[in-house]
């Protein structure tokens, strides 16, 4: 069954509500802005008798005449921050409920980590303004906003006055909209959050902290609930509470694989299908802990009852944060156990013979892919695993040591300099296909969490790594230095020698994509590489600026941990350096046809775009291909068009292209419309790459890729930053994959 994306973005919301247990019967007022949204439809399914109203019909007083003493339940999320007198508001809220009533709110807090982390304040659209109590808020100050948020003491206090006397916390994360991690006020996370937690935020682009690598250190710290990102708050008349102290949610799988994890007082921990669909995976979960423990797997048992799937609560060292401790206290005993748990991982299943070309090693009749080390405990030196809800069948073992290896390794960047994750990984001889078990191994994770379907969404609220990096290294230098060093980092090269300062990824990146810049040089400190060349330049001692007179040269810092290069550039004297940014947009060598347009004295354009973009492999040119670059030109001055590499060819569309690479793009380069044909690099393919290099105005595409879930993510992107994406009709009569098919038929 196909999975829809509006599917999961709708039900999202649902996952703060459908762990709660409601009376059936009962009489439940949900206050809300919209009669018809998830949460409703969730309370629908719960048998209660509902009625919907907004937040200003229920201070009317009719409304207060007709129902006071009425409502079990007042179910209301984030519309109290819309009240101009949240107080009397709540006071309202209290005389409508039974004498034995409860109401549950939901609140986002104004001190939550996501805005200390760079997350914008919702109704302000700034940084920081809830964190300062929304002083700088317009000159009418808080009174002009439509809406604030609450910190957990603010909240608290109000509700005092309202006479809800009886109140617990639940700290939500990332937030009200999209829960995935649920506390209750009494209750600690008691594992590293950083593997499991994705954050999502309002503005990701204003992001520059790791949020997920925050939440274990303000636990440790007692900050964890006063800086939780949002709060559900249950408030019984008569202190009856829930006895759940924790939910994690996986609403982002869709309804076949959406489940709530709940750990409640009673030391249970319960499985629950959050909707229909899913409740055949919780027998399959009972079904795979038993054919592990066939296989002298040790596991977590549980028993089905009812609906659910319930095993008792485990309080113990989980193997990651147990491994990762080992290591910094005994490097060969760390070793020992990751063998140890790679044994384990071969013995759980019985082994099969060529069922799968691709395998290298073991290949596993069952391949329990969360058989890792974030699924298990450590308890008296044995490993237990649970939540062992997917396998594969005929499935390489390697995968499974590779993710056991990744999750260890994961967000723990001083374990890389005790003893490197590569060490491990030549080990278990898994560097001989390392490639084959990451895309193996992403894509698991890829299916899991619908990251296809959901890309473009994703988009809007994920924030990007290269975002963080770039964020941050903002922050710390004035403007004019950030300008000069980050921003400028071409201007006098002119009649200058340019030497890139190192040669891992960034300088790969560097030298793949600024391909006007001619590289005299590749300096490096480590003096292993200095017999070796990249893109047949020779990496040198960086000594070889002794050699050289500081006006003749500029240094460009192709480095990520770039301030201890920079303070060794000011100790040789080097007078001419920048840092390069893999995320920054630089601009290029602008060809003399986009010059000549850009001096029209500011004429109005006679077309909708100045700089157009299309990228594609081109093989078999065929009058679809010569439609979509006349389509194109009609709507652009100046089109720019990528053509695939061979080599692309061959890893992205795993075919051998017909036509050579250069012949490809000497054909696309004479066709009239097109004005400029360029390379497409070999591991920078991407729509992101492209416009940070030829910050285009738009990007064309056929009409086959409208409904493709990764180009409207790549749309989104473009959106973002100003740039629309446009799809042209499908030309039905002729495509390179019917006349390879034609092709190959009559050779046949």
């Amino acid at each position: 069954m196909a999975i829809k994306a509006e599917e999961i973005i709708r039900d999202l919301p649902k996952g703060l509500l459908s762990w709660y247990d409601f009376k059936e019967g009962a009489d439940l007022l949900y206050v809300t802005a919209d009669n018809n949204d998830s949460l409703s439809e969730l309370l629908r399914e719960r048998k209660v008798r509902l009625e919907c109203a907004c937040m200003q019909e229920t201070l009317e007083p009719d409304f207060l005449l007709r129902n006071q003493g009425r409502f079990e339940y007042i179910v209301a999320v984030q519309v109290l921050s819309q009240s101009a007198d949240p107080v009397c508001t709540l006071q309202v809220w209290h005389r409508l409920l039974l004498p034995q009533g409860l109401l549950l709110l939901g609140m986002e807090n104004r001190l939550g980590i996501r805005y200390f982390c760079g997350d914008r304040d919702p109704y302000t659209g700034r940084n920081f303004d809830g964190i300062e109590h929304y002083r700088r808020a317009g000159a009418g100050g808080a009174q002009r906003l439509e809406g604030r948020n609450y910190s957990e003491a603010e909240l608290s206090d109000m509700l005092l006055q309202a006479f809800f006397l009886n109140r617990r916390f639940y700290s939500v994360f990332p937030g009200l909209d999209q829960p995935q991690l649920i506390y209750s006020q009494d209750y600690l996370p008691q594992e590293e959050l950083g593997i499991r937690y994705f954050p999502r935020y309002h503005e990701p682009d204003t992001v520059f902290l790791e949020e997920e690598c925050l939440l274990t250190d303000l636990a440790h710290n007692g900050l964890f609930h006063k800086m939780a990102n949002a709060y559900l708050i249950e408030c019984p008349a008569d202190g009856s509470f829930s006895n759940v102290l924790h939910v994690t949610l996986s609403t982002d799988r869709g309804r076949a694989n959406a489940l709530a994890t709940i750990i409640r007082e009673n030391q249970t921990v319960e499985k629950r299908a959050l909707y229909r669909e899913g409740r055949e995976n919780l027998q399959h979960l009972a079904e795979n802990a038993q054919d592990l423990k066939k296989h002298g797997i040790k596991v977590i048992e549980g028993e089905l009852q009812a609906e659910n799937y319930v095993m008792p609560y485990v309080s113990a060292e989980s193997a990651v944060l147990y491994l990762r401790r080992l290591l910094k206290e005994d490097q060969e005993a760390f070793i020992k156990e990751m063998d140890r748990f790679r044994e384990i991982i071969l013995n759980s299943s019985e082994h099969v013979d060529g069922a799968q070309e691709a395998a290298r090693g073991v290949c596993l009749r069952r391949g329990y892919l969360d058989l890792v080390p974030l699924n298990s405990f450590h308890i008296d030196g044995e490993y237990i695993f649970y939540d062992q809800e997917f396998y594969e069948e005929n499935y390489p073992a390697n995968v499974i040591v590779y993710r056991a290896v990744q999750v260890t390794y994961l967000g723990a960047p001083e374990m890389e300099l005790i003893l490197p994750q590569r060490f491990l990984e030549q080990r278990y001889g898994l560097d001989q296909e390392i490639e084959l078990w990451k895309r193996m191994a992403n894509e698991f994770i890829k299916k899991l969490r619908n990251k296809s379907e959901m890309k473009s969404f994703l988009e809007k609220y994920e924030r990007n790594y290269e975002v963080i990096h770039t964020n941050r290294q903002r922050m710390n230098f004035s403007q004019a230095q950030y300008q000069r060093l980050f921003v400028d980092i071409f201007k006098g090269l002119e009649n200058k020698k340019l030497i890139l300062f190192g040669s891992g990824n960034f300088a790969k990146k560097f030298l793949a994509t600024q391909k006007e810049y001619p590289v005299y040089a590749i300096i490096d400190n480590q003096e292993k590489k200095w017999s070796e060349q990249m893109n047949g330049i020779s990496i040198c001692s960086p000594e070889l600026l002794k050699e050289l007179k500081p006006e003749e040269y500029k240094v460009i810092i192709c480095i990520k941990d770039y301030v201890s290069v920079m303070r060794q550039l000011q100790h040789l004297g080097v007078k001419h350096y920048g840092v390069y940014d893999v995320n920054a947009q630089y601009p290029r060598t602008m060809p003399a046809g986009i010059r000549e347009m850009d001096k029209s004295g500011g004429q109005p354009q006679a077309k909708k775009y100045h700089v157009g973009y299309i990228a594609g492999v081109f093989d078999l040119f065929h009058i679809g291909h010569l439609n979509m670059f006349k389509h194109a030109k009609e709507q652009c001055d100046y089109l720019i068009v990528g053509v695939v590499t061979d080599e692309g060819v061959r890893k992205n569309k795993r075919t051998e292209p017909y036509i050579p690479f250069e012949e490809r793009i000497e054909m696309v380069r004479s066709c009239r419309y097109v004005d400029e044909a360029v390379e497409i690099p070999l591991g920078y393919a991407g729509t992101r790459e492209a416009y940070r290099r030829y910050q285009f105005d738009c990007q064309f595409s056929g009409s086959d890729y409208i409904n493709n879930p990764d180009w409207l993510g790549e749309k989104t992107f473009l959106e973002k930053n100003g740039v629309d994406m446009v799809f042209f009709p499908y030309t039905q009569s002729t495509s390179s994959t019917k006349l390879k098919a034609l092709i190959e038929k009559r050779l046949l």
